[in-house]
């Protein structure tokens, strides 16, 4: 056998059967059309961490969980890298969180909060948690639409107290 066909060997040895790939591509579409939901959001509000952001996150976040799954990793090495991947995902919020010095303002908290969301509607879907992830993608969108239109209107951006 010649090192391209034991390549190829090794290459479709890794992929399972029909049913448990249409079971990952079902659960990753699920996590990327998610994602994107929110990322729609926050990209129509001006925001700088949108759809492409959103559905990376919430697809490598699914694949993080689905990973040990598939390898028959035990339920406590899954519970640490779910645990490593929400920290992971602490870095890239921390990324869009910027302080504005002179307006003395902090922006970008609530997408830092949607990004780290996604993480966990990604992990949910990548667990075939579907119900789960659709509901937490549903109250993200009310939380982020309704909520940030109530707070514009009775709060009202200048009447902010500084730093907030």
């Amino acid at each position: 056998m010649g090192l391209g066909a034991a390549l190829w060997q090794e290459l479709v040895a890794g992929f399972p059967d029909g049913v448990e790939m249409t079971r990952i591509v079902v659960r990753l579409l699920v996590a990327i059309v998610l994602g994107g939901i929110l990322g729609f959001q926050r990209a129509h509000v001006g925001k700088a961490a949108g759809m492409r952001t959103h559905m990376l996150v919430t697809l490598g976040a699914a694949i993080v969980v689905l990973m040990p799954q598939l390898t028959g990793m035990s339920s406590a090495d899954s519970s640490r890298i779910i645990q490593g991947t929400l920290t992971g995902i602490g870095f890239i919020g921390g990324g869009v969180i910027l302080k504005m010095s002179e307006q003395h303002q902090i922006v970008g908290i609530t997408t830092a909060a949607s990004i780290w969301l996604t993480a966990t509607i990604g992990i949910a879907a990548g667990t075939g948690r579907l119900g789960l992830a659709v509901v937490g993608t549903t109250l993200a969108y009310i939380i982020l639409t309704a909520f940030g239109w109530l707070e514009r209107e009775m709060i009202g951006k200048d009447k902010r107290p500084a730093g907030r």
